[in-house]
């Protein structure tokens, strides 16, 4: 407010004018709501420090049951334990347990939780089995109607337009269809060591960061607690990886990025912090209409650069035509979507 009136007597542009006031928000809740921040700590470290206690056995399990693939961006034949996502779902949930012996949830977050552990199981047997495109859609598509009752906020704040309350449209249809497209895009941008997790962190925590400036966080809390996990995992695949996650990993987080978005009305600038995971995807539209040979991955070099086979999966953009190796286009990835994030701070 007091940016807005100065805003002309102090020569403010207006564009700083909007940083200092999402920054004025965030501060007016740490200083005066200490308890609701110590409760996002709690919940958001607990997972966190389970995650990285429990990596290492099941890291050791995985290879002892031989659920290894190859790593194959490296030299030699490298095998890595696959399926750890299994452990994002188990410790979060095992941590808001834990948590809510000291914090009260409200209800959304355990009917949250509900559809991300329908994703979950769904991942598990996508691992397991090949039910086809359409039905995975299909199955996917309802996993998560348990939202559709619960979600009250049905108004969507479009640039330009303003608010704009879209009714049964948005329980009915932008619901599930966005929550299935998220977990889809998480899933289809992968393929380095710890670039899907660490995506997928920096999307979490960005709408996590944003929830708080607006001050809406209570029924996020299950969403806090996926992200601490996720964060902890990350730590094990990041380069050099010493497991992956599998599709369960990619669709857990993945649908749990399309239910804060869904769940807190972030559609516009959900949307805005998942461009380049968009990009990627139509990109592979190209691909299959133009029906180039297909190729799910490319080679490592002697000198330890990438060889990709066409620039047309985001993640190849940059070694395509640049040499570049495994961590340098996994970091490059990571700071595109990061400037898409910031940018998706300040749209409403």
């Amino acid at each position: 407010m007091y940016c807005r009136k100065n805003l002309k007597k102090f020569g403010i542009h207006k564009e700083k004018c909007e940083i200092l006031s999402v920054l004025d928000q965030f501060i007016q809740l740490i200083s005066f709501q200490p308890l609701l921040m110590i409760e996002i700590v709690s919940v958001l470290f607990l997972p966190f420090i389970g995650s990285i206690l429990f990596m290492p056995y099941l890291i050791k399990k995985l290879i002892e049951k031989e659920m290894v693939v190859p790593d194959v961006y490296k030299k030699g034949e490298v095998k890595i334990p696959t399926g750890g996502g299994i452990a994002i779902i188990l410790i979060s949930l095992l941590a808001l347990s834990l948590n809510s012996l000291f914090f009260k949830f409200e209800s959304m977050n355990y009917v949250i939780l509900v559809v991300i552990a329908s994703f979950a199981l769904f991942g598990i047997l996508d691992d397991m089995l090949d039910i086809g495109r359409a039905s995975k859609l299909l199955i996917m598509y309802y996993c998560s109607y348990p939202l559709i009752q619960y979600v009250t906020n049905t108004t969507v704040a479009f640039p330009i337009v303003g608010y704009v309350d879209l009714g049964d449209i948005y329980i009915q249809l932008i619901v599930p269809t966005f929550v299935l497209v998220a977990a889809n895009l998480i899933n289809m941008h992968s393929g380095y060591n710890g670039l899907s997790s660490g995506l997928s962190v920096i999307i979490l925590m960005s709408l996590i960061i944003k929830s708080i400036i607006v001050m809406d966080v209570d029924n996020i809390f299950s969403i806090i607690s996926i992200t601490g996990a996720t964060f902890g995992f990350y730590l094990f695949e990041r380069y050099p990886s010493k497991i992956f996650w599998g599709n369960i990993g990619s669709l857990t987080v993945g649908s749990t990025i399309g239910a804060i978005i869904v769940v807190q009305g972030f559609v516009v600038s959900g949307f805005i912090m998942l461009i380049p995971h968009t990009v990627n995807f139509l990109l592979y539209v190209y691909w299959k209409i133009r029906k180039f040979p297909t190729a799910k991955f490319g080679k490592i070099r002697s000198d330890g650069t990438l060889e990709v086979p066409n620039p047309l999966t985001l993640k190849w953009v940059l070694p395509y035509y640049m040499k570049v190796d495994e961590k340098q286009a996994t970091k490059a990835m990571f700071l595109l979507t990061g400037v898409f994030c910031v940018i998706g701070l300040f749209i409403p």
